[in-house]
C-alpha cells in the first residue's frame, strides 16, 4: 500500500496574500518585504510592552559622585 504525503501548502504572504517565494519568504516578493520593512521603520508596526523602569545606576540617572 502506497501512501501518498499530505502536500504542503505554500504560506501566504502576509502583505498581498499571494504565495510566498522561498527566496523572499515569507513574502512573495521584494516589493511586500519592503513594504514590511517599510512599515517597520515608520512606526506603523510596534512591539507592545511596559513602561521602561526608572534608570537604576547613577550613570544612568546621570548623577555624578
Amino acid at each position: 500500500m502506497i501512501q501518498k504525503r499530505p502536500e504542503k501548502k505554500t504560506p501566504a504572504c502576509p502583505i498581498c496574500g499571494k504565495p510566498a517565494d522561498l527566496v523572499f519568504r515569507p513574502f512573495c516578493s521584494k516589493r511586500c518585504a519592503d513594504v514590511d520593512l517599510h512599515r517597520w521603520l515608520s512606526g506603523a508596526y510596534s512591539i507592545a510592552g511596559g513602561r521602561p523602569e526608572e534608570a537604576s545606576t547613577p550613570r544612568e540617572r546621570n548623577e555624578d559622585d
